[in-house]
This record gives structure tokens, C-alpha cells and sequence, in this order.
């Protein structure tokens, strides 16, 4: 299409201004004509002499003024290309399929192009894509090019703007949708360096404490107890100092230090061996010295960074120790924790405890409790002991229950209203909802997961909440509790619960159905004292049993129907065996009543079979899959069922799906187990 080229704006009318004058001039003719015939004959000749030169002027110097025009374009598009020729920032443009059209000596230096380089700009930098170059906004793109960072900015130019806002003249392009892109490199690497190395110079507050300190001195003898702090002191220093680290020791079992951020990630990489290593240390102790760790970093603060080492140790400490804890920002990694807890052989903690909750009973008008959704002999026991708790000191408690499993229904039936107990001992979440006022105290047993319990929107409503329980805490955890008792070490919560009872009044006595509940729990959590028993468990037991407990009442109450049986024989049956060393098996929810708990007596069956290390029984319930996984010794279930989203402890644990279907919930178990092997977290 032919451009058509005209003067426009403020140049037209200065060039037109002569011809305008031409109005008065015949304005003037015609009054000389009325006055005088010879005076406007003499006007008429003079007006057309003028026309005539100022037509032929108007024809000279319109061609005149458009190459002085275009002269003055040339120079002065010459001198703007000279100047981004010589522009300091590589630049090039290119066209809408990435074809490169026009570079500055920079971008030649750079890219060691000629300027006669007119393929495609993704074969400098194969980043740089044509979809890339479609997008209309400005924006950036990271490249690198000779082991060197840049950022490439591109800018859209539409060549319809090219002559937006001429007032001189106007240009109709021939196709207005065409466009150009402008690349800007800006060289990043020395800023990306100073970023790294001021990110690596960031300090890392941390807290060393041992787990075990007591007790491991307390089986020694004298002469060998300042040797062995001696050789933990040592190992601490030296896996430190590898890092730089400034190590202080703030009490007998306590360290803290202080390292620089770029050692964080070769401490993750080989998994803190300081925590093996400590292991190893024997000097005439029986129990291996254990450490926890708590690491904060990436705060803006060093007192932020030590607030997180804080909540770290916490964290590892309520997770049973032997692990360490890396908190950044939001984000927890747990390395470690593979240990068995070690079991604390003083009972301060509890009667601590049992007066701390005694006066807080007494301060509130009502209590609510709640286990897990889905509640277990364990949660049910617990519970069943906070209300003998707060029948002692005069004070209403109830039970949140929503859904009643066969296992339940049975010890439900011995607490009915002929038997003493008020008929609004078990109420629901809605009921819950409703009763809990300011003056409500909400008790949390067997879970520390909010999103776990029975009800959590009784936990967003700001009340005094109390946690008991006896799994290790996960990054999901309660927020702000007025007591919390947790103890990874003990066995079942009910356990927790027989020693407080204990300690909370002189006069304490429960009923026999009350200590059947309660001994129930612990009879589960331990698979007939088979797992996680230790001395305080059967001391626990044996105060049950002094209570009113019976053995025979409580096995009876634990049996199971035919159904189950059934299922249960069909879930070893048909149990798959993966890497000679796991057991996966699923339940059909439709045969039984309680697949979850028949998953999970399944589970523990499979630890029967010779070279099984760990179990994992899948159960379809209620649109969720419930994992239950089991294991001896060798095999932390815990570290695996959170890297599914579960916790719970190092030979018991669990997790749920809402997402998938069995065989889908099992590969990702397979998944796991493959990766972690991989890494060294399973050892085979």
C-alpha cells in the first residue's frame, strides 16, 4: 500500500496562512471596485500578482521543507542510533517470531553476533520462546549466558505508536497489528553473588539439649560421670566447629550456638551424624546419650531467629527427642527421631500436672472433652478419667462422641444413667458447639492435632483449653493451650491419665467401670503390654486393677464378632509383602462395622510373620482411607506416616486420605518406603 505523506497540525497553517490572505485581499478588490473602477482594476492586478507568488512559493518550498524535514530526521534518527549503538546496556529488537532485527555494539560484544545475525533470538538465549515474546505486558526473563546471570526485560513496541502524536504529518502503516520487541540485558551476576553470600553470612541461632542427662548419669558410677560429659562436650564442639560455629554451654544438659546460614545445608545433607555419634559414646553408661536439636533461621532478627530455636527444641523435645528441628519461618524439617523414647523414671511431671489441672477445674463451671474423630478405647479411657477428675471437685463433665464404633458401644453401655451416670455424659459436636460458653473448660486427649479432634470449631472459639496425650507433635499443633501434658514416651494417654488420677486428690477413687475404661486403653495402646510397656505402664495398670479393674471384664468387653474375625484373618491372607521387609494390606470396609480398628488389630497380627519390619493396613471408611502401621523395632512407622501427612509414634502411627482410592493410597506408601530407602531413612 502506496503511504500517503501531508503537512498536518501547526506546520499546515503556517504553510497555508499566505494563501489565507488571499479572503481580505478580494474583500478589498470588490470595496475598490464599488469605490472606483481604475482603483479596483489596480487592486485585482495587484491580489493576483500576490496569489501567483505566493502558489509558486508554497510549490518551492513544500519540496524544500520536506527534505529539510527529512535531512533533519535522518541526522537526528543518526544521532539516536549512534547514541543506543554506543548505549552501555545490550539491547536488540526483534520481530513478533523472534527474528532478530537490529543489535547495539553491547549486545554484539556479549553474544559475539554480527549485526548482520537475523535468526532467531531463542538460538542465543533458549529461554526466550516466541510464546514468550507473545505476551503483551512487559516483563523479564532469567538467562545465562557464559556462566554469567542476566535478566532480560522485553517491551512490546506496537508500530501503529511510532507515529502516535505527530502534530507535522501522519502515517497510515500497512498493517497496524505488527509489532516489535525490545530486549534490555542487565548483567545480575554480581548482584546474585552479594545476595548469596549476604544470605549464607546470615546467622543460625541454635539450642543442643540432652535428652537423657539424668538418667544416663544415674546409671554410672561417679568416677565415669565427669568422663562422659567430658566426651559429649567434646563431640558437640568438634561437629561445630566444622561449621564455625560459637558453642556455648549455658547449663549442665544445654547448649547454644551460633553458626552462619551456608553450613545449614551441608548439616542437612548428611542428617546431623552428630546425633549418631553421641550414640556411640560409652564410658560405662547402660543408656545411650541421646541429643535434640532446635535450629531457627531465615528471620529478619537474630532475637527472631532465637525465638524460632526456641519453638524448634520445643517442637523435638514433644516429639520424644533424639532429632533435630530446622525452623524457617513457616517452614519445620525434622531430621533424626528414630530412637525409641526413653522413660522418665520420676513422676514430678505428673503430680505437676495433676495439681495444675485440679485448679483449673475448679475455676471453670463445666467441662467438655474431646479425643479423636473416630475414637479409640484409648481417647474413650482418657476421657472417661477427666470426668472422674471433675466429679471429685464437684464440676459437670461431658464427652464429645459423633461417631460410636462396636468397641465403643459396649463401654458406653456400662456408663448409662442406671448405673449412676448423668444421661448427658455423651453428647455431639453440634451439642458441644452449644453448651461451651467462657466459663467451659475444653480437655484434648489422645491427639494434638486440632484438625483431628472430634470437634475443632470448638477449639477457634478462644475458650482455656487443656491437651494430654501421647503422640509426638507434628507441625499442626494447638494453639496457645492453658496445660499441655505430652509424653511421647508413655504408652497411651490412659496411662498419663491412671498417674494423674493419682496425684489429684487424696480421697481420689474410681468406680469399676471407670478403671475398666481406662485399663482398656492401655491394654490396646500396648497390644496386650506387648509394645511401648515400661515400668510406669504396669504401675499404671496395676493401680487400675487396685481401683476396681478386671481383666476378665475388660477382655470381654474387647472381643471382637465373627465378622471381624473374619476380616481380620483376610487381611493377612491377602497381605502383599514389598521389599521382603513391609507388609500392605487393605480391609473391606463392607464386611465389618469398625474397619479402622480391625485395620489396625490387623496390622499388629502382620508383625507376627517372620521378617515382616513394619505393617500398613488400609481401610475405606466414611470417604477417607485410614493407613494403620505398625512395627517391632527396626523400623520408625512415625517418620513415614508423616511424610503422608499422619504421625503418631515410632512402632504405632497413622495417617488419612480424602483423595484416592486404595491402590492409590498403597503405591504412595511404596512410594515413600522407595524414597526414603533411597535416602538412607530406612535402613534394610
Amino acid at each position: 500500500m502506496k503511504r500517503k505523506i501531508c503537512f498536518r497540525g501547526k506546520l499546515f497553517v503556517y504553510m497555508i496562512m499566505p494563501l489565507l490572505m488571499l479572503i481580505p485581499f478580494g474583500v478589498i478588490t470588490g470595496i475598490a471596485f464599488s469605490l472606483d473602477l481604475r482603483v479596483g482594476q489596480t487592486v485585482l492586478v495587484v491580489m493576483l500578482i500576490y496569489a501567483a507568488l505566493v502558489i509558486a512559493m508554497y510549490a518551492v518550498n513544500k519540496a524544500v521543507f520536506f527534505q529539510e524535514l527529512i535531512n533533519f530526521a535522518t541526522q537526528y534518527g543518526s544521532v539516536q542510533k549512534e547514541l543506543l549503538d554506543e548505549f552501555e546496556v545490550p539491547y536488540a529488537l526483534v520481530d513478533a517470531n523472534g527474528k532478530m532485527l537490529w543489535v547495539n555494539r553491547r549486545f554484539t560484544g556479549l553474544t559475539e553476533k554480527e549485526k548482520t545475525y537475523h535468526k532467531s533470538v531463542t538460538t542465543i538465549f533458549p529461554t526466550i520462546t516466541k510464546e514468550l515474546l507473545q505476551k503483551e505486558e512487559v516483563h523479564s526473563v532469567a538467562v545465562v549466558l557464559d556462566d554469567r546471570n542476566y535478566r532480560v526485560l522485553l517491551s512490546r513496541i506496537k508500530l501503529s505508536n511510532l507515529v502516535q502524536g505527530m502534530d507535522m504529518m501522519s502515517i497510515q502503516p500497512e498493517d497496524a497489528a505488527d509489532y516489535l520487541t525490545a530486549l534490555y540485558l542487565f548483567d545480575e551476576t554480581e548482584l546474585n553473588r552479594v545476595n548469596i553470600e549476604n544470605e549464607e553470612q546470615r546467622l543460625v541461632a541454635g539450642l543442643v539439649y540432652i535428652d537423657n542427662y539424668d538418667e544416663v548419669l544415674e546409671s554410672m558410677e561417679d568416677v565415669k560421670k565427669s568422663m562422659l560429659v567430658a566426651l559429649v562436650d567434646r563431640r558437640v564442639n568438634k561437629y561445630f566447629a566444622e561449621s564455625d560455629a560459637l558453642v556455648r554451654k549455658i547449663e549442665n544438659d544445654k547448649y547454644f550456638v551460633v553458626f552462619k546460614n551456608r553450613f545449614l545445608p551441608q548439616m542437612e545433607e548428611d542428617k546431623f551424624h552428630l546425633l549418631d555419634d553421641v550414640k556411640t559414646i560409652k564410658v560405662g553408661n547402660e543408656i545411650a546419650v541421646t541429643l535434640s536439636i532446635g535450629l531457627g533461621a531465615t528471620a529478619s532478627t537474630y532475637a527472631e531467629n532465637y525465638e524460632y530455636a526456641h519453638a524448634a527444641i520445643d517442637l523435638a523435645l514433644g516429639r520424644g527427642g533424639d532429632q533435630v528441628v530446622v525452623k524457617e519461618g513457616e517452614e519445620i524439617t525434622y531430621y533424626g527421631g528414630s530412637s525409641k523414647q526413653v522413660e522418665k523414671n520420676t513422676r514430678v511431671k505428673a503430680r505437676v500436672k495433676a495439681h495444675a489441672l485440679r485448679e483449673m477445674m475448679e475455676t471453670h463451671s463445666r467441662i467438655i472433652c474431646m479425643g479423636h474423630h473416630l475414637s479409640d478405647p484409648d481417647a474413650f479411657g482418657a476421657a472417661i478419667g477427666v470426668c472422674a477428675a471433675a466429679k471429685e471437685v464437684g464440676k459437670k463433665a461431658q464427652i464429645v462422641l459423633n461417631e460410636i464404633t462396636a468397641t465403643l458401644r459396649r463401654e458406653m453401655e456400662s456408663f448409662s444413667p442406671e448405673n449412676g451416670y448423668e444421661a448427658d455424659l455423651f453428647i455431639n459436636s453440634e451439642q458441644a458447639l452449644e453448651y461451651a460458653d467462657r466459663n467451659t473448660l475444653i480437655m484434648v486427649v489422645d491427639t494434638n492435632r486440632p484438625s483431628y479432634t472430634e470437634c475443632p470449631d470448638l477449639l477457634k472459639r478462644g475458650l482455656n483449653i487443656v491437651v494430654f496425650d501421647h503422640h509426638r507433635q507434628g507441625n499442626e499443633v494447638i494453639e496457645s493451650p492453658l496445660l499441655s501434658y505430652i509424653e511421647p514416651y508413655a504408652s497411651s494417654t490412659c496411662e498419663m491419665i491412671a498417674e494423674v488420677l493419682q496425684y489429684f486428690s487424696e480421697n481420689m477413687k474410681l468406680t469399676a467401670e471407670e478403671s475398666d475404661a481406662i485399663y482398656a486403653g492401655i491394654l490396646v495402646d500396648t497390644n496386650n503390654f506387648l509394645t511401648k510397656t515400661g515400668v510406669r505402664t504396669f504401675e499404671a495398670a496395676a493401680y487400675l486393677k487396685r481401683s476396681g479393674a478386671d481383666v476378665t471384664r475388660v477382655r470381654k468387653m474387647m472381643r471382637n464378632d465373627m465378622a471381624a474375625y473374619k476380616e481380620r484373618a483376610e487381611i493377612l491372607r491377602k497381605a502383599e509383602v514389598y521389599r521382603n521387609a513391609f507388609a500392605i494390606s487393605a480391609c473391606d470396609s463392607e464386611m465389618v462395622e469398625s474397619p479402622t480398628i480391625v485395620g489396625a488389630q490387623a496390622a499388629n497380627e502382620l508383625l507376627n510373620i517372620i521378617g515382616i519390619k513394619a505393617s500398613f493396613v488400609l481401610a475405606e471408611f466414611q470417604n477417607r482411607i485410614f493407613i494403620s502401621s505398625r512395627s517391632i523395632d527396626e523400623i520408625n512407622v512415625q517418620l513415614i506416616m508423616e511424610r503422608l501427612g499422619g504421625g503418631g509414634h515410632v512402632s504405632v502411627a497413622g495417617a488419612q486420605f480424602t483423595d484416592c482410592t486404595i491402590e492409590e493410597a498403597k503405591q504412595r506408601i511404596r512410594d515413600v518406603l522407595d524414597a526414603m530407602i533411597e535416602e538412607g531413612d530406612i535402613k534394610l
